[in-house]
């Protein structure tokens, strides 16, 4: 089930890259603070769905996934915040922005139709 499912291997690519650029923000640019935040806000999305797939019920389920969602949230403002100060690049950027508003979306439609069907 954990396999095939495509909101955990994106959210897992996602957070790998995350970590990838964590390490590259301290390595090569110094910087120490908001490399944290995204790493914590980042690898956060995909370690909450994990947890919702083994959620108690239906309502921890949509908790969690709706944490995800917040975290995925929380993950495009340090993005924006780390472009706009000039730490990552404009290509940079947008590649983890299109990848973080995928899983946003796929997130608001799963925490949606989760809440449609109680």
């Amino acid at each position: 089930m954990v396999k095939d499912n495509v909101i955990i291997n994106k959210s897992m690519e996602f957070a790998i890259r995350i970590v990838n650029l964590y390490k590259y923000l301290c390595s090569d640019v110094k910087e120490f603070v908001m490399s944290k935040q995204i790493l914590r806000s980042g690898t956060s999305i995909g370690a909450n769905i994990r947890e919702g797939i083994y959620a108690q019920s239906r309502d921890d389920f949509i908790s969690k996934m709706s944490i995800a969602l917040k975290e995925a949230s929380e993950t495009v403002y340090w993005l924006e915040l780390l472009n706009r100060t000039d730490y990552i690049s404009v290509k940079q950027f947008d590649s983890l922005n299109k990848e973080c508003i995928e899983l946003i979306k796929m997130l608001t439609s799963t925490v949606k139709n989760s809440k449609a069907d109680k």
